[in-house]
């Protein structure tokens, strides 16, 4: 049995939520979001919150039950809320800033690195060394920013490159002589 799809997802105050056929709407302060489920759940809207059932007893059906009780949380969460990934940039003369809708990183190459930002998601670059990405699609959000660490991941030895905030890099010593 799954112990997270037992549990229902609390609607707040300002998000309504709508099921056609297998297919979940949410809408809130900060835009809408649908989520297609497979056939192996159902969803059920009362008392201002929304239960994810499953059909029968395979396993596939209770693996999707978590899984989409999951989805229809992060569904909430991002139209309330929505969701924020920092990342740090260090090393010498390494930098970031945002220039209309393209993020221009400076990261040691020979040329300046243009990340057009895709649509659903908001880049801006307080300082030259921080860059936060936010936007109501966790999984957007996560892929750009992977997307912009991957120009630079930091390396062990000196820890330049780009981080996400808070991320440890494991050091090595250098040579010895």
């Amino acid at each position: 049995m799954s112990r997270i799809g037992k549990r229902p997802v609390e609607m707040p105050s300002g998000v309504e939520a709508s099921v056609s056929g297998q297919t979940l709407s949410v809408k809130g302060p900060k835009g809408t979001r649908t989520f297609t489920a497979t056939d192996d759940v159902d969803f059920k809207i009362e008392d201002g919150a929304i239960s994810v059932e499953p059909r029968g007893k395979s396993k596939r059906a209770r693996q999707q039950w978590g899984m989409s009780r999951t989805m229809v949380e992060n569904l909430v969460t991002g139209v309330t809320t929505g969701f924020k990934k920092e990342l740090e940039i260090s090393g010498v003369g390494y930098r970031a800033q945002m220039q209309g809708n393209t993020l221009k990183l400076s990261l040691g190459y020979s040329h300046d690195v243009n990340f057009e930002v895709p649509e659903g998601v908001t880049v801006t670059a307080a300082k030259p060394t921080e860059i936060s990405v936010e936007g109501i699609d966790q999984q957007l959000v996560g892929q750009v920013a992977a997307n912009i660490r991957e120009w630079r991941a930091p390396e062990p030895y000196k820890g330049k490159g780009i981080r996400y905030k808070g991320e440890y890099i494991f050091r090595k010593e250098g040579k010895k002589k």
